[in-house]
C-alpha cells in the first residue's frame, strides 16, 4: 500500500536525503579516514564512533529512499474538500471546556512531527477528525482522559 504524504512533506524528506548524501556521507567518510590514520583500530574511539555514525546515515538514506519510492504525494493546495476534514487538512480545534485553541495539519505517517503540529493520519486525533466538518464537536481520547473539541476551521494549503 502506498503511504500518503503531502507535497511539502515529500520535499522536506527529499531535502534531508540530499543533505545526507551530499554533506553527511562525505563528512563521515572523511572522519573514518582521519581516525584510521591514528593507528590501532581496536582501541580507537573516534574510528568506532565514525563507523557507528556511518551506519546511522546509511540506514536513514535507505529508509528515506524506500519511503519516497512508495509514497503517494498529494498536493494539499489542490484538494477541495471545503469544510470537511480529509488528509492534508489544517484544522483549528477549540477545547469545549477551556476555549484553548490548537492547530494541527493531518499528514502522512512519514512526515508527522508533533513539535510542528503535524499529526499522522493514523493518530487518534486525526482518526477522530477525518470525515467531520467545521462546527462539529469531536471527542478525542487523550492520556489524561477524553476531551471534547469543536472544529473551529478547516483549511487546505500547501
Amino acid at each position: 500500500m502506498r503511504s500518503p504524504i503531502t507535497k511539502t512533506g515529500a520535499q522536506r524528506l527529499r531535502d534531508e536525503l540530499d543533505h545526507l548524501k551530499s554533506v553527511k556521507r562525505p563528512q563521515v567518510i572523511a572522519d573514518i579516514a582521519e581516525a584510521r590514520a591514528h593507528g590501532d583500530l581496536k582501541e580507537n574511539a573516534e574510528y568506532h564512533a565514525a563507523r557507528e555514525q556511518q551506519g546511522f546515515i546509511e540506514g536513514r538514506i535507505n529508509q528515506l529512499e524506500a519511503e519516497l519510492s512508495t509514497a503517494e504525494v498529494i498536493d494539499v493546495a489542490a484538494l477541495n474538500a471545503g469544510s470537511r476534514v480529509v488528509f492534508g487538512a489544517t484544522v483549528v480545534l477549540a477545547d469545549v471546556d477551556t476555549d484553548e485553541e490548537k492547530k494541527y495539519q493531518i499528514v502522512g505517517d512519514l512526515e508527522a512531527d508533533i513539535k510542528q503540529s503535524l499529526i499522522a493520519i493514523s493518530s487518534p486525533i486525526a482518526r477522530a477528525l477525518i470525515g467531520k466538518n467545521e462546527g462539529d464537536t469531536v471527542t478525542i481520547q487523550a492520556p489524561a482522559g477524553e476531551h471534547d473539541y469543536e472544529i473551529v476551521s478547516v483549511a487546505y494549503h500547501g
